[in-house]
Parts: C-alpha cells; sequence; structure tokens
C-alpha cells in the first residue's frame, strides 16, 4: 500500500505486465521512465502521459528508486546487472501490485490466493475463480493469467471501493525471482519439475524461486504426490497437502469416488465436497488440480457447497486437453498447453493408447524419463519442431518398436524460421498421426516443449491443429 508519487522508476520491458505497470504507476503521479529493445507503438501512449523513453539502455540513470522489470527479461540482463551494482532494487510486476493495493471498506486489501508449479497453474487459478464467484465473492483470477495484477489490485468501483474481494493469483518462477514481500492468505506449489534452467540457471535456483510464494503465507498447500513440492511445504506452519489417496488429517483427498477435505473440515473424519465424478475435466492431474483449488477456497472459508457448485460448472481453459473432432473412431485431443515433459506426461497418462504429436524448444529439459514412463501408451509418434531428434533418440532407447514419424519443419537452422509454413507443417504432422492411428486410439497433441521454433505461441500451435483435424474431416 505504498504511493510511488515523486519517485522515480524504470520500467524495463514494455509487454502486457511492464504496460499496465507503467500505467499504473503514471496514475499514482510517479516519473517513469521507459525502456526496451524496440520502441513499440505503446511508447507514444505512455509518453504522451508523462513517461520519458530512454531508448535502448543498458544503465540505470541517476536518480532511479526502483526498476520494474519484465518476466522476460533474464537476471543476467545488463540493465538489471547494472541496477543490482547501483543498489537499486528490482522488482517485478507482482511485487509492485502488491506495494501498490489499495485498503477495502475494512481497511485491508482484498487477500490474495496465490499458485504457482511447472504446470496445471492456470488450470488451479481458473478453477478457484470459479469457486470463489459460487460463492458469490468478488473475485478475478490475475497475474501469469487473465488480467495483470496492477490492473486489478488499483481497480475501484463506482463508489471508489476496490472492485473485488478475493484475487486468485497465478505466479510463474521468472514473477516470483523478482518478488521480496508478497504474502498471500493461501499460497500452493503444485509441483515442481525440471523446466525453465535456461532462464534460472539450475533446477535448484527455479525451484527456489517457485518457493518464495510460501515464505510469508500461513497457509502453505502442495501436491503430496510431487517430492519436491512436498518436501517445500513439510516443514512450513499451516502445510496442507492434497493425494488422489484416502486423505490423513491435515490433506484433502479421495475417498470411494468423492472428493474430500480433511484439513479445513470441523468434522476430524472430514466433509465430502463433491463427487469425482461430477469434476467435468479429465485425468489425475486435474482431479490434483481441482482439490488444490479447494484447499486454497477452504483456507478462506469458502463451504462445501460452493466448491461443489465451481468445479462442476468449470470448463477448462483452451488449448488443455480439449477434444477437437472424433473421425473414424480416433479421437483428436489438443493440449498444446503442454510445453513441458512433466505436463505432457500428465496428459498422456489420461488417455490408454496414443499417438502422440511431440516436439518443439525442450528448452534444455530432459525428456527421457518421460519417455520411458509413457512409452507403454504410445501406439506411433509423430514429431515435429527444433528439437525433434532429442525426442527421437529417447523413443528409439525405450520404446523402439513404436513407430515413429518426423515432419520437417524448415527450423533446423535458426529460430522462426520455420513460422511461415505453420499450417502446412501441422497439417502434415495431422495427416501422419491419423496414418498411424486406429479406433479406439487418441491423436494427442501434447508436444513437451515450447512453441516458437515454429508457432507463435502454444495457442497458435493448437488453433492449427484443431484447423488440421476439421480439415481432415
Amino acid at each position: 500500500m505504498s504511493s510511488f508519487a515523486g519517485r522515480t522508476v524504470l520500467v524495463a520491458g514494455l509487454g502486457v505486465s511492464g504496460v499496465a505497470a507503467a500505467r499504473a504507476l503514471l496514475a499514482d503521479r510517479a516519473r517513469v521512465l521507459l525502456t526496451d529493445a524496440a520502441q513499440l507503438p505503446v511508447v507514444a501512449e505512455l509518453t504522451a502521459g508523462g513517461a520519458t523513453w530512454l531508448g535502448v539502455t543498458d544503465t540505470v540513470p541517476a536518480g532511479v528508486d526502483l526498476v520494474v522489470t519484465s518476466p522476460g527479461w533474464r537476471p543476467d540482463a545488463p540493465l538489471l546487472v547494472d541496477a543490482a551494482g547501483r543498489g537499486v532494487e528490482v522488482v517485478g510486476e507482482p511485487e509492485l501490485a502488491w506495494r501498490m493495493r489499495i485498503p477495502g471498506p475494512g481497511g485491508a486489501p482484498a487477500p490474495w490466493l496465490a499458485v504457482t508449479g511447472t504446470n496445471g497453474k492456470t488450470t488451479t487459478v481458473t478453477m478457484l475463480e470459479a469457486i470463489l464467484l459460487a460463492d458469490g465473492r468478488r473475485a478475478v483470477a490475475a497475474g501469469n493469467v487473465g488480467r495483470p495484477l496492477v490492473e486489478v489490485v488499483t481497480a475501484r468501483d463506482e463508489d471508489g471501493a476496490p472492485s473485488f474481494d478475493v484475487i486468485a493469483v497465478e505466479l510463474s518462477s521468472f514473477q516470483l525471482h523478482w518478488s521480496s514481500s508478497l504474502a498471500p492468505a493461501a499460497a500452493a506449489v503444485l509441483n515442481v519439475a525440471d523446466d525453465h534452467t535456461d532462464w534460472h540457471g539450475s533446477f535448484a535456483a527455479y525451484r527456489d524461486a517457485k518457493a518464495r510464494i510460501l515464505e510469508r503465507s500461513p497457509v502453505a498447500v502442495a501436491d503430496a504426490g510431487d517430492p519436491v513440492a512436498a518436501r517445500l511445504v513439510r516443514a512450513r506452519p499451516g502445510a496442507v497437502t492434497v493425494t488422489l489417496e484416502e486423505p490423513r488429517p491435515g490433506q484433502l483427498g479421495v475417498r470411494a469416488g468423492s472428493l474430500v477435505d480433511r484439513a479445513f473440515a470441523d468434522d476430524p473424519a472430514g466433509e465430502v465436497l463433491m463427487e469425482r465424478a461430477d469434476l467435468p475435466v479429465p485425468g489425475p492431474h486435474n482431479t490434483v488440480n481441482a482439490l488444490a483449488a479447494a484447499a486454497l477456497a477452504r483456507a478462506l472459508g469458502v463451504p462445501a457447497t460452493s466448491v461443489a457448485h465451481g468445479l462442476a460448472g468449470f470448463s477448462g481453459g483452451a488449448h488443455r486437453n480439449v477434444l477437437v473432432a472424433t473421425l473414424d473412431g480416433v479421437d483428436y485431443v489438443d493440449d498444446s498447453k503442454a510445453t513441458n515433459p512433466h505436463a505432457a506426461g500428465a496428459s498422456l497418462a489420461a488417455y490408454p493408447r496414443v499417438v502422440w504429436i511431440a516436439g518443439g524448444l525442450l528448452k534444455g529439459a530432459d525428456v527421457d524419463p518421460l519417455v520411458a514412463a509413457v512409452a507403454p501408451r504410445l501406439a506411433g509418434v509423430v514429431l515435429l519442431g527444433r528439437d525433434r531428434a532429442l525426442i527421437a533418440r529417447s523413443l528409439a532407447r525405450h520404446a523402439p518398436s513404436v513407430p515413429v514419424l518426423e515432419v520437417p519443419s524448415g527450423n533446423d537452422g535458426r529460430m522462426d524460421a520455420g513460422r511461415a509454413d505453420a499450417a502446412t507443417t501441422m497439417t502434415r504432422v495431422v495427416a501422419a498421426a491419423a496414418s498411424l492411428a486406429r479406433p479406439g486410439d487418441t491423436v494427442l497433441l501434447a508436444p513437451a516443449a515450447a512453441s516458437m521454433d515454429v508457432f507463435r505461441d502454444y495457442g497458435h500451435r493448437g488453433q492449427a491443429f484443431a484447423d488440421a483435424v476439421r480439415a481432415l474431416g
């Protein structure tokens, strides 16, 4: 609840979060400086509002009190290194938002219920939002999903009061790296698997960034089935875990087909939240996501009836295990959001026999454990993208009898070389997958890799897949 009036703040990076930060700071009467790798059109709007465009710079000007960096800027970026050398604090947009919260009618800002993890963050946060809305709360999902947090925490209704009673917050490891004082009312680390080590420098640094979400939260939630996440909460006061097994005290889990709370219920035997069969999204991983969302909501006092109503009405998100079509007895499923091996493994576990579409940018992640684990489910594999050869080698080791087709996409030499042919590439990929599939199989796009070698983003990749499947039909 700080005021930035009269302070000089340098906003580094003018993506969605950077622009939102600059606008909020200008509204708070800060002196705002801007820098980025290119002068985007939005700079004209911001400078008209009082900001100063510095152009491209690797040094922090004298008099800067704070640097607000975008998630894409790595810690070793020259400007951020210079800020550290000068003793200038660097924060991300979520940390800025935490400091800019406005008090509600009772004097306290809206509480945050925060989620991080290698996978499942967006699903869990949007499930949580659905539960809170079902309970009649003025809630919104924000952060790494939906609206930037600075917009949400400074929004007011027509009476001047804060627009939201509670905020469901998704936080990435990048955002948490630049956060130092966040204190959510409850926080969850869903899982921690090999990802983004190219940005953080090591798995330990990535894990420690995730753990920051728990440091000041009185309730710490984790999946008991994920060893790293479970260790992060084990010694913390207020530790709660979720499990697909019968829940013990302090857990939410599954008993006789029902989701049961033994952490926040008054009855020591637990309270039934809903029937697992009423959860409209498939897969064990989504049951874990639902239990984690329920735990965060229950920490805020949400009753079981609202949990059940919110989760039963949840429809999932785009490109997350979406059935596109069933053609000749074969289901075609878009899980383009599975951008790392851990996510792909969760997706593959939901289907008994799969023609797997995989490949892209692995970002340094090891795909070998995934391939070894899912090999028995594979009816065939179609590979695309720059790092497809790495997956092919793992398949040769762990699934030598599974047919593998590779679809070149013109992107082997450099990033982005194949984007112009993205639709053509995906059409060939889907045709190849169809040639391997038999009635009862699932053709699953769960690439285990990022998309930017061939596609703009995972949404573009998923849409290209859906378009190609519909054209096949």
